[in-house]
């Protein structure tokens, strides 16, 4: 014997369509509309609260009474209550003058200060075999390098690694660009003639 399988299931989908509107009914009825005027109200609101905290809060409790003088002349009231601002910077300017001499001099200074020379210290190592692998590096940069052996308090012997010396500042800045570049920070070191 053969069932139809068909027919006995259509019953079934029937049943499942009308639940699904009867769910679908449940719903509230809130129209968009009134959710717009509710989201309206609720941003008026959180802004009215935002204005509130700005405003600052007036000072009348606690202040004395004011008497009949004082309450037909409000400009009294306000300047009792609100300090004048003190400028005390144009005395003290004034006290703090500073003469300046004539700009030669200054000129001169900077001459005499070229008598020195700029060393950058790249490193300083205990043996001077590491001292000299890092002169090789730097030689391979096209910088002009030298060793310099220093006995410290202990009696310890140090290798320092300068590059340098520079009589002028800008090329000194340039040898430190190329330096910091290769990440190698220089300590600056200067010294006399």
């Amino acid at each position: 014997m053969s069932r139809d399988f068909v027919k006995k299931s259509a019953p079934k989908n029937k049943k499942k369509t009308v639940k699904k509107k009867a769910v679908k009914k449940n719903k509230s009825q809130i129209p968009a509309w009134a959710w717009l005027f509710i989201g309206v109200i609720l941003g008026a609101f959180i802004m009215f609260l935002t204005h509130l905290s700005d405003i600052a809060p007036s000072k009348t409790s606690g202040t004395a009474t004011p008497t009949q003088e004082q309450a037909s002349d409000p400009t009294s009231i306000e300047q009792k209550q609100i300090p004048k601002p003190r400028f005390d910077f144009y005395k003290l300017l004034k006290e703090s003058e500073v003469v300046v001499r004539d700009s030669a001099p200054h000129i001169k200074a900077t001459t005499t200060t070229q008598s020195e020379d700029y060393l950058l210290q790249v490193g300083s190592f205990k043996t001077e075999a590491d001292a000299d692998r890092l002169r090789a590096e730097l030689i391979l940069l096209n910088l002009e390098t030298n060793i310099e052996r220093v006995t410290v308090r202990n009696g310890e012997t140090w290798h320092r690694v300068l590059v340098g010396p520079y009589q002028i500042h800008s090329k000194m800045a340039e040898a430190r660009k190329v330096l910091v570049s290769n990440d190698i920070n220089p300590l600056l070191l200067k010294r006399k003639n």
